[in-house]
């Protein structure tokens, strides 16, 4: 695996190795020893999977107790994925990092706890699968405005989100929860 910091160092796009022939392709999506020897020491507690056809927008979410890190990639189709650093104290606290992860690259993005999380379907339909290091409780869970300005977030053009009631109405990150 290759694993490359981003704009945010502690979050980082992971290219498998990938073995391919005439009769399809193999790759390792999760080897902990090799993520862990790239710095990455997550222990993964559950695996979650969701299709969305194109333009719907999913986030930005995070909990703000029982924080979970991410290990996000897709298996059909293309996002652009998007993670917000809501950490108070780092040096990047409200910047973000945008990837476009799709089924043909095969890239992952590790999203370390401490982050708000969200994607945009950008292909007909995609399918997405993501590891979290806690599991997920309702009542922490939160949602950052994914248009709020102050972000400065470059969604794809030419796409009219589609949004779940709660990610329409998320908090700008003025008044949101953060991380001390």
């Amino acid at each position: 695996m290759k694993v490359a910091p981003t704009a945010i160092a502690d979050v980082c796009v992971i290219e498998p190795r990938v073995f391919e022939d005439e009769r399809g392709f193999f790759f390792e999506s999760y080897n902990r020893r090799a993520l862990q020897a790239a710095g990455i020491d997550a222990a993964f507690v559950q695996d979650n999977h969701s299709r969305s056809r194109r333009g719907v927008l999913r986030g930005l979410h995070y909990q703000i107790e029982h924080a979970q890190g991410k290990l996000v990639r897709v298996i059909e189709g293309e996002v652009y994925d998007v993670a917000v650093d809501l950490r108070r104290r780092s040096p990047t606290f409200g910047r973000h990092v945008g990837v476009n992860l799709s089924a043909a690259n095969r890239r992952m993005l590790y999203i370390p706890p401490g982050f708000a999380h969200g994607f945009l379907v950008v292909s007909d339909a995609a399918e997405f699968l993501y590891k979290t290091t806690d599991y997920w409780y309702p009542e922490h869970e939160r949602t950052l405005l994914w248009r709020d300005p102050a972000l400065g977030i470059a969604w794809p053009d030419g796409i009219e989100p589609l949004l779940a009631p709660k990610d329409a109405a998320g908090a700008p990150l003025a008044s949101a929860d953060v991380y001390d």
